[in-house]
């Protein structure tokens, strides 16, 4: 029988080292293997890298070998630190939702038929993941509003319309504040951010009466707010401590 040498079996050694290595790199960094193009989910779709979260609307990405900041079209969200208005009620809210969003699937960016850029630069996308509009989704969930309407760049306007009044309806995130939402943007003046008890998004506000809940909301909450409870809806019409 042929003996192995010392050199032979340090070899094997050093090799059998150097796959698990490339190995591990592969199972924990797959994206260093990956020389082909990712595939848009569907048609009109740009794959894009997200560099990171501006806030609720705005996002820096990777487009075409550079750093490009996009501004999300149709929609407004609160801000979150404005030279002028500051910080406002829910704008941190929609920025850690945004940011939530973006990490869960693929990055996609779709154009409209007018210009790309604002007047700022700034690219003008629908936003997707994996193939599920972002803008509807804040839209969806009361921290956005319809906002910006230029056309000809209105493809989603009736869709994110509808997202927006079935959160009117609902009273939720910043159809809560009443007045606090307008055409010309967010009353910061009559709600001054540190005046305003924002729950953490997907949690409930539990107040232990209607007087309690009248100092935060004293028109009462529709049935979808984080505060409504059944008990509190004497008259059950969806409204409670109205």
């Amino acid at each position: 029988m042929q003996k192995t040498t010392p050199n032979k079996r340090k070899k094997r050694i050093t090799s059998f080292l150097i796959a698990l290595g490339v190995a591990i790199v592969a199972i924990y960094f797959p994206e260093l293997f990956d020389d082909e193009e990712k595939e848009p989910s569907r048609q009109g779709l740009i794959p894009v890298e997200l560099v990171k979260t501006i806030d609720g609307d705005t996002i820096k990405i990777m487009y075409e070998g550079k750093e490009e900041n996009v501004r999300y079209l149709l929609i407004d969200t609160p801000e979150t630190n404005h030279p002028r208005l500051g910080k406002q009620p829910y704008g941190q809210q929609a920025k850690v939702r945004n940011q939530e969003l973006l990490q869960k699937g693929q990055l996609e960016i779709e154009f409209d038929v007018g210009g790309k850029y604002d007047k700022y630069g700034r690219l003008l996308a629908y936003i997707y993941i994996d193939g599920k509009s972002v803008q509807e989704q804040l839209l969806k969930e009361g921290l956005a509003r319809v906002a910006y309407v230029y056309p000809p760049n209105t493809r989603h306007l009736d869709a994110f319309e509808k997202a927006e009044q079935q959160a009117k309806k609902s009273s939720i995130g910043i159809w809560t504040l009443e007045d606090y939402t307008t055409d010309r943007g967010f009353d910061s003046e009559k709600y001054p951010a540190d005046s305003v008890k924002i729950p953490v998004y997907g949690e409930t506000q539990d107040f232990k009466n209607c007087t309690e809940l009248r100092k935060v909301y004293p028109e009462g909450v529709k049935k979808g707010h984080p505060a409504y409870k059944e008990q509190m809806d004497g008259n059950s019409d969806g409204r409670a401590c109205e």
